[in-house]
């Protein structure tokens, strides 16, 4: 047990910049997993992350000499700017080393933070390039590099997290979720933590393609992955730190791992317990815990989830919007064939009754079948999941379950469609529908024995109206116009048909 841990981490010097971040309980979340869950919000410090502790303890302790020198530091945002308000705080001058692939918030923050003591290089698709070229250039200037993870100072200062918490937690807690990227913050937590209460269980959660501590453990030696994803930009690292490995096989229990779409769902259910906004390796723990009490079908212990930081751009909140239901496993894709006849479409729709649709593409291909592809909400997850690919088999329709298909979820689902040759007189128009349930069903029975549908896309969006866009054919022998239909349907449209991107690609 690295008890040497306890002193540095009770001398720790953060709280010149630090805040001692509060706990919460996720009402709505324990609720639905039937557990008492909490949170430690260390998105709420200055630059909203835990970063900064571990930064200015390390910076903190530096010789005047070395101080005069200056630091080097490597990272993909968070610790970049823990250690440019370090800088600014302790009047050093820092040079910072960040991947390319650093999202700009964390770029500009960093740079508005430090202000004259910082200057930023950008070098790398991802931390381990950067922080080889920090190491060469400390090397070579004789200036202190400052580690973010592999670094008992900043351990120490990242410790810190797990002494606020057990003093602000004043009743029982059966286990401790801490995200992990290099190591540092689980080292520091757990050390401290496990010292004083070993019976709480600390256990770690990765991002399953930057998994390094997992395997690292499995091993019993630490492994360098060969490639590492970038959804969780804060802790994807290739390789668990030495010290924090050293640490962690002493004090952490188990690791579990986390896919993207189940820290998206992580990151709805922080939004709507606490109206905060995570990034990808802030709400990592969270999904962690999630996953974990599922699989060791928990009941009615207290779980915390270290809430690690909020600096998202905000350009990847559609992707995070798109995909937390997939997470949350209360949505399933699904390609359905159908006969290409007038009817199949409503028949269709009918056989969702009682779920709603959150997704609906078609495109005419040929006289024979139709291939529709179909996102629905399955509130009773992957059980209604099963129960409604049951009912489809039994009402006749072919189909193919795409729920964990990465290919279709990141791709496929955006290109269905295409020109369809063998159509004449096809009319487009796009509806603005209210959100509701069952308003497709309502539509294909205005619709059935007037038109043909050729071209369908719907995606719902989470407003109150959604933007359809349907592709119109005239049933040979009808007398119903046009006209007198839209009249009918009494929804607000645009026609479309004479629109350039319609007639490049689709018609």
């Amino acid at each position: 047990m690295p008890a040497g841990y306890i002193k540095r981490i009770l001398g720790a010097s953060v709280y010149n910049v630090a805040v001692e971040t509060p706990v919460h309980e996720l009402t709505f979340l324990s609720a639905a997993l039937k557990n008492h869950i909490l949170v430690k919000r260390e998105d709420l410090q200055p630059v909203f992350s835990f970063k900064l502790r571990g930064a200015y303890n390390k910076m903190a302790h530096i010789s005047p000499e070395d101080r005069k020198r200056g630091v080097v530091a490597a990272s993909a945002g968070n610790h970049a700017q823990g250690v440019a308000l370090a800088a600014s705080k302790l009047g050093i001058s820092a040079t910072i080393i960040m991947p390319v692939t650093t999202p700009a918030i964390k770029v500009r923050a960093v740079s508005e933070i430090g202000g004259e003591y910082v200057s930023i290089i950008l070098h790398g698709d991802r931390f381990d390039d950067s922080s080889i070229h920090a190491q060469e250039l400390a090397d070579s200037k004789n200036m202190t590099y400052v580690h973010p993870y592999d670094d008992p100072d900043v351990i120490a200062g990242q410790g810190t997290i797990g002494m606020e918490i057990l003093r602000q937690v004043s009743g029982p807690l059966d286990a401790v979720f801490v995200p992990v990227g290099g190591g540092g913050l689980i080292a520091g937590i757990a050390a401290y933590i496990k010292y004083l209460r070993p019976e709480i269980k600390v256990i770690g959660v990765e991002a399953e393609d930057s998994a390094c501590l997992k395997v690292a453990l499995e091993r019993g030696r630490r492994v360098k992955l060969k490639h590492t994803g970038i959804f969780a930009d804060g802790v994807a690292v290739s390789q668990i730190g030495k010290e924090p490995f050293r640490i962690a096989q002493q004090c952490v229990d188990e690791v579990v791992t986390a896919s993207s779409d189940e820290i998206c769902a992580a990151i709805k259910d922080l939004f709507d317990d606490t109206r905060s906004i995570a990034e990808p390796a802030g709400a990592l723990a969270l999904a962690g815990l999630k996953i974990y009490a599922k699989q060791h079908n928990l009941k009615k212990t207290t779980l915390l989830a270290v809430q690690s930081g909020a600096n998202v751009n905000f350009d990847r909140l559609r992707y995070i919007s798109e995909r937390y239901e997939i997470g949350q496993h209360t949505e399933a894709l699904l390609a359905v064939t159908i006969p290409e006849t007038p009817g199949s479409l409503v028949k269709l729709c009918e056989t969702f009754s009682g779920h709603n649709i959150s997704e609906f593409n078609y495109r005419y291909a040929d006289k024979g079948n139709a291939n529709v592809f179909v996102g629905v909400h399955v509130a009773g997850g992957d059980r209604d999941r099963s129960l409604l690919l049951r009912k489809l088999k039994n009402c006749g329709f072919s189909t193919v379950d795409l729920t964990d298909n990465a290919l279709a979820k990141l791709h496929v689902c955006h290109m269905i469609g295409g020109h369809a040759g063998l159509l004449n007189s096809e009319q487009l128009y796009r509806f603005e529908f209210p959100e509701r349930s069952g308003i497709l069903k309502e539509f294909m029975t205005v619709l059935r024995g007037r038109w043909n549908i050729s071209l369908f896309h719907y995606r719902r969006h989470g407003g109150s109206y959604a933007n359809v866009f349907i592709g119109l054919q005239k049933i040979p022998g009808t007398r119903h116009s046009m006209n007198e239909f839209l009249k009918e349907l009494g929804y607000p449209y645009v026609c479309e048909t004479n629109n350039p991107a319609y007639k490049v690609f689709l018609q």
